[in-house]
């Protein structure tokens, strides 16, 4: 779990994995900046439960620089992300990935589907990701194939490959899945697992002009491996000109897109 100066929801999060029913597991939280209250927060859950492990970073970097820090230092065979505005929404989240990965070793990882929430915790939409890993790889080009605060994958394998690409600027957790879907097979769940909260504070809406660029380069880094590259660089170029335009035009209409989107490519 990465955070930075947006503690209002962080106590959610860490509850929904202290609630999992699987118990064998640690959590890493990774905080760059010196925003207080994460700090009291975050110290206060490293005191009461010892799978937590509590890091500060005054001096921080990108996503994928600090999400590399956490996985050099995390000890378990697989690894599950959770956003710090986000939450699991199942209990037996862990222990039925855990099991199918366990069971299934062609796949390297898995993921499921969310129930979208705005600031207030009010649901605004549900969405499943595409099941198989046929079907995956049908629309993976177009938008990221597997729900970040979801998803669940093999360490050794991502470690082969170099970890999360700390030269993208943004959607690096796009081109992470892309990469373990060249390694061997994904599949969702057909249920949802996450409460991802979707509102104007979020790291999605601020990080727009880099996450477009972002996209550009890993449609392009990908086009050989996967199907549709000519509709999802369309796609991205659309988004990139949508970046452009002035706040006062993208902020009231950023939810409704990304809502659209989300139904759009899932179900």
């Amino acid at each position: 779990m990465l955070t930075y100066n947006r503690p209002q929801h962080i106590s959610r999060a860490v509850e929904s994995i202290v609630a999992q029913t699987l118990t064998d597991w640690e959590l890493l939280v990774v905080q760059d900046g010196k925003e207080q209250f994460t700090v009291d927060v975050m110290s206060g859950w490293a005191g009461k439960d010892s799978r937590i492990r509590y890091f500060r970073r005054d001096k921080g970097g990108n996503i994928a620089d600090a999400t590399n820090f956490a996985l050099d230092r995390a000890q378990g065979d697989y690894v599950a992300i959770l956003d710090d505005d986000d939450a699991w929404a199942v209990p037996e989240k862990l222990q039925s990935q855990v099991d199918f990965l366990d069971t299934h070793p062609e796949y390297v990882g898995c993921g499921g589907g969310a129930i979208v929430v705005d600031e207030t915790g009010r649901e605004t939409l549900r969405y499943l990701k595409p099941e198989t890993f046929d079907d995956i790889r049908k629309v993976a080009l177009r938008a990221n194939p597997v729900i970040h605060s979801t998803g669940m994958f093999r360490r050794e394998v991502l470690r082969r490959l170099g970890n999360y690409d700390v030269s993208l600027a943004g959607f690096q957790d796009w081109d992470v899945w892309l990469k373990l879907g060249e390694q061997g097979k994904l599949y969702n769940f057909p249920r949802h697992l996450t409460y991802y909260t979707l509102w104007g504070g979020g790291g999605s809406f601020h990080a727009q002009r880099g996450n477009t660029r972002s996209a550009l380069r890993i449609v392009w880094r990908h086009r050989r491996r996967y199907a549709g590259f000519p509709l999802a660089l369309a796609l991205s170029t659309a988004y990139f000109l949508y970046s452009l335009l002035p706040v006062a035009i993208r902020k009231p209409t950023y939810a409704y897109l990304s809502q659209w989107k989300k139904a759009y490519f899932g179900r």
